[in-house]
């Protein structure tokens, strides 16, 4: 079984992750970019018992999904959806570069004009299910 690793940039949460990801994507959209500061958000969905977290988090909601950050440092680290899913930041797991690639891009209405589109990747004008 496959074991991945993660956490925020002081240290004070850890996640570890077990078992194959449910898929991996790109969002661009307008909740994302500020989430994360930047033009997307990369992240990669594992189910929800596939997914540990250690150290204290905080959080806030959505209309949508609970978004959780190290209480201490603020690194944003996942978002639970309440579907059983547990979408992980894909910048925060130890592994850099990682073995996961992207599948598919929400919201490419939003995507900066200078960005492309990921090759191979599905192309979905708003989000996955819309």
């Amino acid at each position: 079984m496959t074991v991945r690793t993660g956490g925020c940039n002081c240290g004070a949460v850890r996640l570890e992750i077990r078992g194959e990801p449910i898929r991996v994507g790109l969002c661009h959209c307008r909740v994302c970019r500020k989430e994360t500061g930047g033009p997307y958000l990369a992240f990669v969905v594992f189910e929800d018992a596939a997914v540990t977290a250690t150290g204290e988090t905080r959080s806030w909601a959505d209309d949508f999904v609970q978004r959780h950050f190290c209480s201490s440092c603020g690194s944003r680290l996942f978002s639970v959806e309440g579907n059983g899913e547990v979408e992980v930041r894909l910048g925060c797991l130890d592994a850099a570069p990682t073995d996961l690639a992207p599948t598919y891009e929400n919201w490419v209405v939003h995507r900066e004009s200078w960005l492309p589109e990921l090759p191979g990747a599905g192309q979905n004008e708003r989000d996955r299910n819309a």
